[in-house]
């Protein structure tokens, strides 16, 4: 996994203060890096369009046209001149070369977006927004220098964001890049260095959150070889009015090294022989798993047989919009994981935090409002669903980016909660089976071979089953 920080002007400035490097040495390395980009993807004498604005991303940009004057056939377009002191320093420079200036947008085999990087805060201007749109209409390969123009620190369009192909971010990875506003315009994201190595600008600065990387998959593991399926625990999983949901969850849990899993409650619908069914908890529940499938109605006796255990407890879907919510968060020894898609958290956090929220200023402030949650309740791990899924416990956050559309189906959700169920039965932390339940999933969803309409969430877990260690 990788740190993520709200703002990397601190880093910068301890290279300031602390390895003597200046201002121009940082930006020599972040042009160098978008230029080595360009080498490693792009033939000599391609057209480049670098598009600058004023201040010190403009500069990047023209540092970038000085560095590969010569190789390819650079367009520089500065539609707004320059301000910085540094962006003035480097157009001095650059005008000493050969360099075509040009006066207004022209296509070119690839754009490169300097405008406006990192630290946003005012709303574009109409030339601004005239530019992107401009931009947008062309067909080359799209660079965003940082941050692509008009996501804000918070990774929200301000109202407006250029759509990059790949986003070349400076000497650490940014929060911005990760929210699901930002992800349809961000692109592949890549981080360069800037005259240090990784490690020393970023150490003695942590940010308590994380990206998570496919290799943090942590698949469960049988190497004993004298065992049985109570080795491996047992999931009972409580069936709600949408009986499909629990069985989903059932199969999903089984298929991720869960020895056995019991679907609890009266189920018509005929299960599959793998499957066990009872109207009970069985007495050697290892976790239990509870909401898939719920609308209304919980029957009091089994809500008060999972309030009196205490097996790892997973809950989704119905329980959030219910006040039995209540009484699972107080019980504060516990492992207990919550996954609720947006709507779902905004009914939570009305029922459990004094100021009101909705869904528009959540998906605004993912990051934000899953960090006031896990504050008052650092008992609990929280997975909030979305393109990239926020985890969070305690003060720790941690950034699934590895969505995709193809798990916009009904029955997704069932399925990541019958994977971190299987874990936490198999002895795995709350937080362990979250990040590895919600990364299984990813991961199989990457490697289905059909088309990106077509998986089912069975087809889902039958990819879970492929899964290799990394």
């Amino acid at each position: 996994m990788q740190p993520l920080y709200k703002s990397t002007y601190p880093l910068d400035q301890r290279c300031y203060d602390d390895y003597a490097l200046t201002e121009d040495i940082l930006m020599e390395h972040a042009a160098m890096g978008m230029a080595n980009y360009i080498r490693a993807n792009f033939n000599e004498q391609s057209s480049v369009l670098i598009v600058c604005g004023v201040g010190n991303n403009g500069a990047d940009g023209i540092v970038l046209a000085r560095l590969l004057q010569g190789e390819y056939e650079v367009k520089l377009y500065l539609p707004f001149g320059v301000r910085s002191v540094m962006a003035e320093v480097q157009l001095e420079r650059v005008e000493c070369l050969d360099i075509e200036f040009i006066d207004e947008v022209e296509e070119a085999d690839v754009v490169v977006d300097a405008i406006f990087g990192a630290g946003l805060s005012r709303e574009l201007d109409e030339k601004t927004r005239k530019l992107i749109v401009q931009l947008e209409k062309l067909n080359g390969f799209k660079i965003a220098c940082d941050v692509p123009t008009g996501i804000d620190m918070d990774g929200n369009p301000f109202p407006m964001a250029l759509f990059a192909d790949v986003t070349i971010t400076m000497g650490a990875l940014k929060e911005c890049l990760y929210t699901d506003m930002a992800k349809e315009y961000v692109g592949e994201v890549v981080c360069v260095d800037l005259g240090v190595s990784h490690e020393k600008y970023t150490i003695g600065f942590k940010n308590n959150a994380y990206l998570l990387e496919e290799s943090d998959l942590k698949l469960p593991t049988r190497k004993r070889r004298n065992t049985h399926k109570g080795n491996f625990g047992h999931l009972a999983v409580i069936a709600g009015e949408k009986e499909g949901a629990s069985i989903m969850a059932g199969l999903a849990g089984l298929r991720f090294g869960a020895g056995l899993v019991t679907v609890v409650g009266e189920v018509m619908t005929p299960l599959p022989l793998e499957l066990m069914q009872d109207i009970q908890l069985p007495y050697n529940k290892t976790a239990i798993a509870l909401g898939m499938g719920f609308l209304d109605d919980f029957e009091y006796e089994i809500v008060e047989d999972i309030l009196d255990c205490d097996a790892p407890l997973l809950l989704d879907a119905g329980v959030f919009s219910n006040e039995i919510i209540l009484e699972f968060l107080e019980q504060r020894d516990r492992e207990i994981v919550l996954t609720p898609h947006p709507k779902e958290f905004v009914d939570l956090w009305n029922m459990t935090i004094d100021s009101p929220l909705n869904i528009a200023i959540l998906q605004a402030s993912r990051f934000e409002k899953v960090r006031e949650f896990c504050s008052v309740y650092p008992n609990v791990t929280i997975l909030l669903k979305g393109a990239n899924m926020i985890i969070g416990q305690g003060e720790e956050l941690f950034v699934n980016p590895h969505g995709s559309s193809k798990l916009s189906k009904g029955g997704s959700g069932d399925v990541l909660s019958g994977l971190i169920a299987a874990l936490l039965a198999q002895g795995d932390s709350a937080l362990d089976a979250t990040i590895s339940g919600s990364l299984a999933l990813t991961v199989g969803a990457k490697n289905y071979k059909g088309s990106s309409y077509a998986m089912l969430p069975t087809d889902l877990i039958e990819e879970i089953a492929l899964l290799e260690p990394n």
